[in-house]
């Protein structure tokens, strides 16, 4: 079993990818024109949606968030993606950011464990989640986004609109590695 990276074309989709395979994660880049069903035969161990470049061009990763019972982590436009699949609000970003930026971790529980209150993350985006979806909790802020980082209350479902997979965000792998285990629980793996 496999970690499908959902390749939505954003300029980080490849880091993503590399970034497990280097931490010895079991991973593979998706299209994210691949059929649901082709998709649910490959029989994924979780879902990480990628970054790309708008909602409206996302393809069938809105399907995915829907009709896959696994863990997903959405990065980015995937956390969008997430938000919007939960009736979420989207809109344009009050301060369009492409800079390193400081999170506030409310909640370390599951895919932020071991991050204490704060990080230092790279944030590229031009739009954001503006409301997160109903029940779901918001597990870190910055000065520029009031949501970092969010997750279902009683899936594995997780979003965060910053970039884990480049070098400018501290302990990015860390993430990563979070939410395989998260993985690995959900399907009985030790």
């Amino acid at each position: 079993m496999k970690i499908a990276v959902i390749n939505n074309h954003g300029q980080y989709n490849h880091r993503i990818y590399r970034s497990l395979h280097y931490l010895k994660i079991p991973a593979e880049l998706v299209p994210n024109t691949t059929p649901v069903e082709e998709l649910r035969e490959k029989n994924p161990l979780g879902l990480i949606l990628g970054g790309g470049p708008s909602i409206e061009r996302a393809g069938y990763s809105l399907d995915y968030v829907k009709e896959f019972d696994c863990p997903i982590l959405g990065i980015c436009l995937g956390h969008q993606i997430i938000a919007k699949a939960y009736n979420g609000e989207i809109g344009a970003a009050g301060i369009e950011s492409y800079a390193k930026i400081k999170i506030n971790i409310l909640d370390e529980d599951d895919i932020l464990k071991g991050l204490g209150t704060g990080l230092d993350v790279w944030a590229s985006h031009k739009d954001e989640v503006c409301k997160a979806p109903e029940n779901f909790d918001v597990i870190a802020t910055s000065s520029i986004c009031g949501v970092e980082a969010m997750k279902h209350p009683t899936k594995p479902v997780y979003g965060i609109q910053f970039h884990p997979e480049v070098h400018h965000t501290e302990n990015g792998g860390v993430i990563f590695e979070n939410f395989y285990e998260v993985c690995k629980k959900y399907h009985g793996i030790e």
